[in-house]
């Protein structure tokens, strides 16, 4: 059941990360009208934070959870020799 859960957490942080990657490149940043209507809108800014925050925040959180299994000491099986 821990396993699920990471493996669905791992895929829904990847899916607002292609999201706050793919959002720039989706809407016309030069033409309010393409975003107005969107979450966070009218601002681009507002509507940045909206779409590509949560991604941002995913990929600091897939970081940090990488880098702290990286780091953690391996289980001791009871068999290493002494010198």
């Amino acid at each position: 059941m821990k396993l699920l859960l990471r493996v669905l957490g791992v895929i829904v942080a990847l899916y607002f990360i292609v999201r706050a990657v793919a959002e720039p490149f989706v809407i016309d940043m030069t033409d309010p009208a393409t975003y107005s209507g969107d979450w966070g809108g009218p601002s681009l800014i507002g509507v940045l934070a909206v779409h590509c925050g949560p991604g941002v925040l995913a990929a600091m959180f897939l970081y940090g959870s990488v880098v702290r299994w990286r780091t953690r000491e391996p289980v001791s099986s009871g068999h290493e020799t002494r010198r």
